[in-house]
């Protein structure tokens, strides 16, 4: 039977703070990985066709700065 949930907070608590850092940068690793094995193989195909449309003119690539100005703007500021 799993520990308590208390029990391991208890023991996180007593870990040094570079142990802690790294424990949290596993966990956090862990939770944005991809939950489906196809979620890396379809990102994959799409950054490369979107690369293809923009080296073939096919779209028209918008600079940096003029994307974050647009946000600012939409988000007040």
């Amino acid at each position: 039977m799993a520990r308590a949930v208390k029990d391991i907070e208890r023991e996180i608590r007593e870990l040094s703070a570079e142990e802690k850092v790294e424990l949290m940068r596993s966990l956090i690793a862990e939770l944005d990985a991809p939950a489906d094995a196809n979620v890396e193989r379809a990102w994959l195909e799409t950054s490369q066709r979107r690369y293809r449309e923009l080296v073939e003119g096919k779209v028209k690539g918008v600079p940096g700065p003029l994307v974050f100005d647009r946000l600012r703007k939409r988000l007040g500021g």
